[in-house]
């Protein structure tokens, strides 16, 4: 009897994650994996390209955890540089472009993956494929742009937006040296964050020389005699420019699947059930940054590209494409990031999020330090709680600091997972020792804070 085939498209965290627990399942003679992958590198970390091109990490290759001959060896069948243009659901194949040789074929399928992840967000204005202009998302996308670097005849860098990937390429400039600004088209950096914790950020920005302009709406861009940037338009004025980072955000690469007429979600990602199939089919599944997942918080899907995410939804469909079981239960929306030395985190709801599904809601924001006061290096941080009005239940917190102030919303995310309310918290038994944390750690402070409003917003 002939082996099933298992197809790939997408040859990164979640794909290959998928093609390899299912490989440890079934050995190539009851499992025949073929992957498709368009670029020139496999299994490597998106989240480290900013570092990469910022100098922290020295070489491209150490951002690679397995290379397309590694899965060779472990009979997994990778093309690389080949791009699937096309899946015929009916017929269980799929269509695939040879991106060297510019060969087209078929592929048949028993069971399919699809894990094409995210595309960076390029607005359709002018001058946007400029020489000089750059997303930042994959391997490649890095190589251009510190090749751009290299080119650049002056060293004034302008970043388009200022979310995770906006801030964290406005580092990596500053690192390389440039003059950089951004350009934020909202009330401030961060839009992750509730505005007043996204001030945090641009106080801390403008105090390492990053020159953040807030509610900045880009209209084009604008090219010298050699068809490179040299400037950045907004609404208000012009910005010069010698190299353009958009770090504007992602959206789910699924106008594949979308042809195919597979489900999507509001917000343009696949949907799936808890196995990680697609909805309404069963030898289909999906993962990593081209789906969308279930808030837990919210009780509503959204779309979250992150590798840690991309690698669990890997796991699991690897699991149940071959023969076994496993399922992603949903997310409660954690990310951390940096700045140079400042530290920001968020999990669970903002403000906004808490409205817009209906929630009743108190905050409570406290000032506190990341380690004892008296001790040697305590610096500054600043913990804001969300509560559910009446009940006390946690539904968001975020952070910003410096000296370990981010891994602390993992203590708030385990929180939400286990939907904890504040005074449950408050009793917590946290780490204590003053090198690390006052005696009162500042999420347990918040908690104190936001339960006191809590019971004050009950009787009033």
């Amino acid at each position: 009897m002939a082996a099933a085939r298992l197809v790939v498209i997408g040859g990164d965290a979640a794909g290959m994650s998928a093609a390899s627990q299912a490989r440890r399942l079934k050995g190539p003679d009851e499992l025949d994996i073929v992957a498709f992958e368009r670029g020139h590198f496999s299994s490597y970390s998106a989240c480290g390209i900013p570092y990469w091109v910022g100098g922290d990490v020295e070489r491209r290759d150490d951002l690679i955890a397995r290379t397309p001959q590694e899965h060779r060896e472990r009979d997994i069948d990778l093309r690389m540089r080949t791009e699937v243009t096309e899946i015929d659901v009916a017929g269980r194949r799929v269509r695939a472009l040879d991106r060297e040789s510019g060969e087209t074929y078929w592929t048949g399928y028993d069971k399919l993956v699809i894990a094409t992840g995210a595309r960076p967000v390029r607005p359709a204005l002018p001058g946007m494929d400029a020489a000089g202009v750059h997303g930042v998302q994959t391997l490649d996308d890095g190589q251009a742009l510190l090749d751009s670097l290299d080119r650049a005849t002056g060293r004034r860098a302008v970043v388009v937006g200022a979310g995770y990937i906006g801030v964290e390429m406005a580092e990596a400039m500053l690192n390389r040296g440039f003059e950089v600004t951004v350009l934020n088209r909202g009330e401030q950096p961060m839009a992750t964050l509730d505005p007043d914790m996204g001030a945090l950020v641009h106080e801390a920005m403008d105090g390492l020389g990053i020159t953040t302009v807030n509610g900045a709406a880009v209209t084009g861009i604008l090219t010298g005699p050699d068809g490179r940037v040299n400037a950045v338009e907004t609404d208000a004025r012009t910005y010069p420019a010698d190299v353009v980072v958009l770090g504007i955000g992602v959206e789910p690469e699924t106008a594949l699947a979308g042809a195919a007429g597979l489900p999507l979600g509001p917000h343009g990602g696949l949907l799936t059930d808890l196995s990680m199939r697609v909805v309404g089919h069963d030898d289909i599944w999906a993962g990593g940054d081209c789906v969308e997942v279930l808030d837990l918080v919210a009780g509503r899907t959204r779309h979250i590209a992150l590798g840690t995410h991309a690698n669990k939804h890997g796991q699991i469909i690897g699991s149940n494409a071959g023969g076994g079981y496993g399922t992603f239960p949903g997310v409660v929306g954690t990310a951390v990031s940096k700045v140079c030395d400042l530290e920001i985190a968020r999990t669970g709801l903002r403000e906004k999020d808490a409205r817009a599904v209906g929630l009743r809601y108190v905050t409570a924001t406290i000032e506190s330090t990341g380690r004892a006061g008296y001790y040697p290096g305590a610096r500054p941080m600043t913990v804001k709680m969300l509560a559910e009005y009446r009940t006390g239940r946690l539904l968001g917190v975020q952070i910003v600091g410096r000296d370990g102030a981010a891994k602390r919303v993992d203590i708030a995310a385990v929180a939400l997972t286990a939907g904890m309310t504040v005074d449950q918290m408050t009793t917590l038994d946290l780490g204590y020792a003053p090198p690390f944390s006052p005696v009162w750690d500042p999420v347990l402070v918040a908690a104190r804070k936001a339960s006191t409003a809590v019971r004050r917003a009950g009787t009033g």
